[in-house]
């Protein structure tokens, strides 16, 4: 397959994940948007590195998966805190500065 079929689905992935983030104001919707963009940028990362015939976008990108997994796990412990508190996952609802 052409790399230009793996670039237009990362392109999709990262705009589908970036449509996600600005347009939804539930929290779990934008963590899993941040998800899509990663895994959008991580598909692009290995198209190239398969183009060029080296592997150290493999590398790169298997650190971008740990870190998307680490981001995960905080992300959602932050979102557990904040309902309990708020009992809301709605992000205009979640400032510290509002009572």
């Amino acid at each position: 397959m052409p790399t230009t079929y793996y670039l237009v689905l990362s392109f999709v992935l990262f705009l589908i994940g970036t449509a996600g983030v600005l347009l939804r104001r539930n929290a779990l919707i934008a963590l899993m948007g941040i998800e899509l963009q990663l895994n959008g940028g991580n598909l692009a990362m290995l198209a190239f590195s398969r183009e060029l015939g080296d592997l150290k976008g493999h590398v790169f990108a298997f650190i971008i998966i740990a870190l998307a997994a680490a981001e995960a796990a905080v992300g959602l412990a932050i979102l557990v805190a904040l309902f309990r508190g708020r009992q809301t996952v709605n992000l205009d609802e979640a400032t510290l500065m509002k009572r």
